[in-house]
């Protein structure tokens, strides 16, 4: 791999975020996924989450946890990109398309972020989100309050807090692949 080609990555899968989040439907992204790769993240101090393969990360990952965000938009701010590892690294945030009382936009503190390994045929082979949980739990409860929710965002709260086991959700420690 070359840096021309990592960077034409990054370039396709700006492109294809920023289409998807237009549409509020972000499982085309799963076509810039091998077959075998692995997604996941750390959801505080018990969970993990963790889709192996194209078709969970389609379904679960984009699909189930993604589910309740349309109008929110991840802007990248920064990559640093890694030609001899084939690591690429997206520095973004997350942001509500609510507006607070003073105008505002709702955005999550902190760094968002997501590591991925490139897997060759401009498709990634592995990605590892990292964001601040307890800065999204403070920006969702002052959302709850200020009535800010959409119905699909509180359908998602609802259903992440119901106690039921969710596809994807793992002990940590538990998952079919290691988050790190």
């Amino acid at each position: 791999m070359t840096r021309a080609e990592l960077q034409e990555m990054v370039d396709r899968w700006v492109a294809e975020n920023k289409r998807c989040e237009e549409l509020g439907d972000w499982k085309p992204l799963a076509e810039m996924y091998t077959e075998d790769a692995t997604y996941g993240w750390n959801y505080g101090p018990t969970h993990e989450f963790m889709a192996v393969g194209r078709n969970e990360i389609r379904e679960i990952a984009l699909g189930q946890e993604m589910a309740g965000l349309a109008g929110w938009s991840y802007p990248y701010q920064r990559f640093v990109i890694d030609d001899g590892s084939g690591d690429v690294i997206g520095f973004w945030k997350q942001t509500a398309d609510a507006r607070r009382p003073d105008g505002s936009q709702y955005v999550v503190d902190g760094i968002g972020g997501s590591w991925f390994r490139y897997g060759g045929d401009f498709q990634w082979s592995w990605q590892r989100d990292f964001f601040d949980f307890g800065n999204v739990s403070a920006l969702f409860l002052e959302m709850i309050t200020n009535n800010a929710m959409s119905d699909g965002m509180l359908e998602r709260i609802r259903r992440s807090t119901s106690g039921a086991p969710l596809p994807g959700w793992y002990k940590i420690g538990e998952s079919p692949a290691p988050l790190w």
